[in-house]
């Protein structure tokens, strides 16, 4: 598991004073950096392999300003070319979202999805989701 804290801006709220919904897609991006990296260490855009192919996000309770969110990241199923990203948002220890996101690896001149590496698949498999996380 990856796991990143993020400190809720007050832009993030809305207005009805808690974080609007729109932003868990922001936050659960930006704690797939690390993820990133099995594929391109540099993180150099000119040389990335992966495209999203889905993602869904689902809601379990309000997220407030002021506290600070914990996102927790992990390998949810391996494929071929594809696998999948769970993701949970806790705050306060209550968890409040949780998200899954496909993704591809992707031959941009080919224009077709590329196989995993069996370094890559040995590398997310470390990331594994265990249903003693939920």
């Amino acid at each position: 598991m990856f796991s990143e804290i993020v400190q809720p801006r007050f832009s993030e709220t809305d207005a009805l004073g808690h974080i609007n919904n729109t932003v868990f897609a922001v936050w659960f991006e930006g704690a797939r950096t690390a993820l990133f990296r099995i594929f391109t260490p540099e993180l150099n855009l000119k040389q990335w392999p992966l495209i999203i192919a889905r993602v869904t996000i689902d809601y379990h309770a309000q997220t407030q300003y002021g506290e600070p969110v914990e996102i927790r990241t992990f390998i949810s199923r391996l494929g071929g070319s594809s696998f999948d990203v769970y993701q949970q948002a806790w705050q306060n220890g209550i968890k409040c979202a949780t998200g899954t996101t496909v993704m591809v690896q992707f031959d941009y001149q080919q224009q077709q999805a590329r196989p995993l590496t069996a370094q890559q698949k040995t590398a997310l498999s470390e990331h594994l989701f265990e249903p003693a996380d939920r």
